[in-house]
């Protein structure tokens, strides 16, 4: 189990980093869909990581994150409709 936790939790990170990235030198921007996916997705995968090893600080972090994401995408889908 520990090693799918790991597993879960780098590749949550790399998700997170990977989003930053992008944005960051501008191959996608931060109200796309891959962008909030890339965010919403690696926040959920380190929220698993973070309560599995007990690193609460972090789970709030990323539970903000994920909060922060879902309602940007459903604003997302609902304006291109």
């Amino acid at each position: 189990m520990k090693i799918l936790i790991d597993i879960i939790g780098w590749i949550g990170s790399v998700m997170v980093i990977a989003a930053y990235g992008l944005n960051s030198y501008q191959k996608i921007k931060s109200d796309s869909l891959v962008f909030l996916l890339l965010n919403m997705v690696g926040g959920v995968f380190l929220i698993i990581y973070s309560v599995y090893y007990t690193a609460y600080a972090n789970t709030f972090i990323n539970v903000v994150w994920v909060i922060i994401a879902i309602p940007a995408i459903v604003q997302l889908i609902r304006k291109k409709k």
